[in-house]
């Protein structure tokens, strides 16, 4: 979930940027056209969303915009002082997906981006047996089995397994993790109910809980499930 962000004010751009990686957003940061323009020209494929300011010293975000969609199926919010029908709607026929004039909260920024990405998201479970180790999951049937005898799960702890099924080898935050389980829960879910359901998990799965093997913590960043 790495996000390029384009802003020529360095006060604003700094904070933006720490914002978004507390939030668990990597973050690359470009504060002119030319210098984004390399970025996505060298490695578009890293981003899974671009964050552009409309007025930069030499160009617009307009420019970066056209380059990401002509490239990549990413989304794109501007970030701009101008609070003008016309610009809204130029940037909106250019295919950008949000549009938030500053000055705006961090929060509500926050909340935008993820409800764009939200809307890219692409079904993820399209493999009908996922195995990690000696844990199987038939996604058609909603079953889980270890060692070939079936467990029974929650439907959250079902829902955060798929979770880690679907990311075999990555680490995921568990701010990462929070958001995917309270969107499609549609209850809240906070950071020590997630606690509570990765030890339920672990105790169901896991050989050792006290030793997980299946569910790794990765101390600092998250947790990851296989190689």
């Amino acid at each position: 979930m790495k996000i390029l962000l384009v802003e020529d004010d360095k006060t604003i751009a700094s904070g933006l940027e720490y914002s978004l990686q507390q939030d668990g957003f990597p973050t690359v940061l470009c504060h002119d056209v030319a210098s984004a323009q390399k970025v996505l020209a060298e490695d578009i494929d890293q981003f899974a969303l671009c964050l552009f300011d409309l007025q930069l010293p030499d160009g617009s975000g307009y420019e970066l915009c056209k380059m990401v969609k002509e490239r990549r199926d990413i989304p794109v919010i501007f970030l701009t002082v101008i609070d003008d029908e016309v610009n809204v709607v130029m940037g909106l026929d250019m295919g950008a997906d949000d549009y938030i004039t500053k000055p705006f909260r961090v929060r509500e920024l926050l909340s935008r981006i993820k409800s764009v990405l939200r809307r890219y998201q692409k079904p993820s479970y399209t493999r009908a047996i996922i195995d990690i180790d000696n844990v199987r999951i038939n996604t058609l049937e909603g079953k889980v089995y270890k060692n070939g005898a079936e467990i029974w799960l929650t439907a959250l702890e079902y829902r955060l397994l798929l979770i880690f099924g679907s990311h075999i080898g990555q680490v995921l935050t568990r701010n990462q993790l929070l958001e995917q389980i309270w969107d499609v829960a549609g209850d809240f879910v906070n950071d020590n109910t997630l606690t509570v359901y990765i030890k339920r998990l672990r105790e169901k799965l896991e050989d050792d809980p006290g030793n997980p093997i299946l569910i790794k913590t990765i101390r600092g960043l998250g947790y990851k499930v296989g190689e």
